[in-house]
């Protein structure tokens, strides 16, 4: 069986559970995740936490259209009315 058939899962498991558990995770070597500033072209600021400091959205869920309740289904010229009349029952 390819992949040792779980037993990669149980060695994680067995790692973890080590008595010095402290040297699971490898020091110097992850990202920072501080405290973040998105900014939205609409002017709205949302703050979070992220391995990236600043971020530049066009939409966020304050001008969204699906979020605002702006939202309106478009019928493709009459694309339903076409699938209906050529696949509806008779």
């Amino acid at each position: 069986m390819r992949g040792g058939g779980g037993r990669g899962y149980i060695h994680a498991l067995c790692l973890i559970r080590r008595k010095d558990a402290t040297n699971v995770m490898k020091k110097d070597i992850h990202p920072a995740y501080e405290e973040a500033t998105i900014t939205c072209a609409c002017g709205n600021v949302i703050r979070t936490r992220s391995t990236v400091k600043e971020m530049a959205v066009n939409t966020c869920s304050k001008c969204h259209p699906f979020f605002t309740g702006q939202a309106t289904f478009i019928d493709a010229e009459g694309r339903v009315e076409q699938f209906r009349k050529r696949y509806g029952r008779k």
